[in-house]
């Protein structure tokens, strides 16, 4: 069944690599993502946005069939299922659908709210055995609907988050969500290693993972990032495996058209795209 991630994410940390964070939007992802975990022997999260969760019917559905798929499909690695960029509210959701790790995205509020939402949750989290990430500096492009600037976080307002004791902290530098736009100015490696001198060995978060360069990663990595999130890349892969499919008409053959069938490639290439991502991140055979 799924674990926290704390551990695994303490043990990347001491290792200098990151474990990935994939996020899931139905029953292909989930599977590929596990399989793909499994064959690389690697620690895993799945990220769960609160409008994909909605889509696949609710916070309960995703656990329930992520925790059996685990199961009927033998899966060994350590699994965590994560919300991502959750509300308050959509926290509380969560921790009662048997989750195992949630994120509560305070950026928006000023610091202070930020700080008594997140020291609320940290509470709650302690009990239940689960593990906490909390945002400080808003992430930039856009994920269901809220639209960030990618403005570097103030490492001193990561700091009163960190001390309030949760598991890992998203610290915007410079990182969007989606593709990155031409003009991209890259990551704010200064930013980040000022929150990781104030945060010490707390497991730091890189949000955005889709699209920056692999040197840019393995600096990260090295100045204290520890689970990596990626969304878009997969969806790509997916998008341009099932046109693949479509345009030279393997819908129209024989059976072609059945979904087990015309999702195949699709999910084939989220596959190889997870395993591609874990080597980049070190991850591969650490579970």
């Amino acid at each position: 069944m799924f674990v926290s991630a704390e551990e695994m994410l303490k043990k990347a940390v001491a290792g200098h690599y990151a474990v990935g964070q994939f996020n899931i939007n139905n029953l292909e992802w989930t599977k590929e993502i596990l399989l793909a975990a499994e064959e690389a022997k690697s620690p895993v999260i799945l990220g769960v946005s609160e409008g994909a969760g909605k889509y696949m019917t609710g916070f309960k559905t995703v656990a329930a069939m992520a925790g059996a798929m685990i199961d009927e499909l033998g899966i060994t690695v350590p699994v965590a299922i994560h919300l991502d960029h959750g509300t308050y509210e959509g926290c509380l959701k969560c921790i009662e659908a048997g989750f195992s790790s949630i994120m509560f995205d305070g950026s928006k509020y000023p610091i202070e709210e930020n700080v008594e939402k997140t020291k609320e949750l940290v509470k709650i989290c302690r009990e239940k055995g689960m593990s906490l990430e909390a945002e400080v500096g808003s992430i930039g492009g856009e994920e269901d609907g809220v639209i960030g600037a990618g403005e570097c976080a103030d490492p001193n307002e990561c700091k009163m988050i960190a001390d309030l004791g949760v598991d890992m902290l998203a610290a915007g530098i410079g990182n969007i969500h989606g593709k990155y736009p031409a003009n991209w100015k890259g990551l704010s490696f200064e930013t980040l290693d000022a929150v990781q001198k104030l945060t010490g060995d707390l497991p730091l978060v890189l949000h955005g993972g889709t699209g920056i360069p692999d040197d840019m990663i393995k600096k990260a990595i090295s100045l204290g990032v520890a689970k990596i999130n990626v969304n878009t890349e997969c969806q790509l892969a997916f998008a341009d495996a099932t046109r693949k499919y479509i345009e030279e008409g393997k819908d129209l053959q024989g059976k072609g058209y059945d979904p087990r069938k015309l999702l195949k490639p699709g999910a084939d290439a989220i596959r190889a795209t997870v395993l591609e991502k874990m080597e980049l991140f070190g991850s591969v055979g650490k579970a």
